[in-house]
């Protein structure tokens, strides 16, 4: 683990914040409808940058590009955040172009998740704590922004640390309808689950699962083992919807390579079972399923480890912006998730 990790400093009203596209563009409209988002909610200044108004067929070429972008809004000495537009599928091959002096002299907030969480684990491993938010979808769905989204945004965008984690009043399922004002079916949030009896704090590690898959598979941006001992793994599913055997098989790879057992404790986000044009069906009880292939994981390759599920992070709706690198509190005994 790096030595010393940075909190970038909190903005302030009036802050301007670079806009970039490290993964994917989104449409005009969506872009013009969070920067107002972020102008008339929360009294920031949105700088767009290039990479955001360039198609996607001009970012899925030009990778170099597209860190320099975000190279740039860090060093300069005005921009006070930077958040990307959107997730996607590639930002891997960003990765290569970053140079981590550049991003460590000016340590800045970035905020963003799903594929942007490749630049999230980059930034951890330099010691630069990130959050969990981007302008799409984080500011664009729903015809109101949800107030359990606003308050934890404030805290990420204005503190110096998100507090505690209160559970989401209720969640969806349904899928982003862009094209249309229509509210979407909100349901009783049915609680988190735990495992364990230990309070345990550690250094949040990990984020989306595809990516965390990825970083396994290439292995170019693993921490050393040795900087995850006592950290806290992150970890949701996305709108992917993996079958549950595959996240099994993935984490006891991470058994297998001595990385798992490092960890004193697990953050699961709620998963989302619902996407269009989606392989399988996933089961009513999907998330259920999920767990107990976790559960089986842990029993075997970390029995002490406490766990926390349904935590609404990632893609789950409503979300907290998850700052990876933060320390994180899981107090099972009260049921209370703090981070730091």
């Amino acid at each position: 683990m790096p030595a010393v990790f940075t909190t970038p400093p909190p903005l302030d009203a009036g802050s301007r914040v670079a806009v970039v596209a490290p993964s994917r563009p989104v449409d005009e409209s969506h872009l013009d409808r969070a920067c107002a988002r972020l102008r008339d909610v929360f009294s920031l200044d949105p700088v767009v940058f290039e990479s955001a108004r360039r198609d996607r067929e001009w970012l899925r070429d030009n990778p170099a590009a597209r860190a320099a972008d975000v190279m740039e809004a860090f060093e300069d000495p005005s921009i006070r955040g930077v958040i990307a537009v959107t997730g996607g599928d590639d930002q891997l091959r960003v990765l290569p172009h970053l140079d981590p002096t550049r991003l460590t002299a000016s340590p800045t907030r970035f905020y963003g998740f799903s594929d942007n969480d490749n630049l999230r684990l980059f930034l951890w491993n330099h010691g630069i704590v990130s959050y969990g938010a981007t302008l799409h979808p984080t500011l664009t769905v729903d015809p109101e922004l949800h107030p359990y989204v606003e308050r934890y945004l404030r805290r990420a965008f204005f503190e110096r640390s998100i507090g505690v984690v209160e559970p989401a009043p209720e969640w969806t399922d349904d899928w982003f309808d862009f094209d249309t004002e229509a509210p979407r079916e909100w349901r009783d949030n049915p609680g988190r689950t735990w495992r364990g009896d230990e309070r345990v704090t550690g250094r949040l590690w990990g984020g989306n699962f595809s990516v965390v898959k990825w970083h396994l598979q290439t292995g170019r941006y693993l921490p050393d083992p040795d900087d995850l001992e006592g950290a806290v793994l992150a970890l949701e599913t996305s709108e992917d919807v993996p079958l549950p055997r595959e996240v099994r098989y993935t984490l006891r790879a991470m058994g297998e390579r001595g990385l798992l057992e490092r960890f004193d404790g697990l953050l699961m986000g709620r998963p989302r079972t619902y996407s269009p044009g989606l392989e399988w069906e996933p089961p009513e009880n999907y998330g259920e399923q999920l767990r107990e292939e976790v559960l089986t994981v842990l029993g075997e390759y970390n029995p002490d480890a406490t766990a926390v599920f349904d935590v609404a992070f990632g893609h789950a709706d409503p979300a907290v912006p998850l700052p990876l690198g933060a320390k994180a509190t899981l107090d099972p005994a009260v049921g209370r998730l703090r981070i730091d």
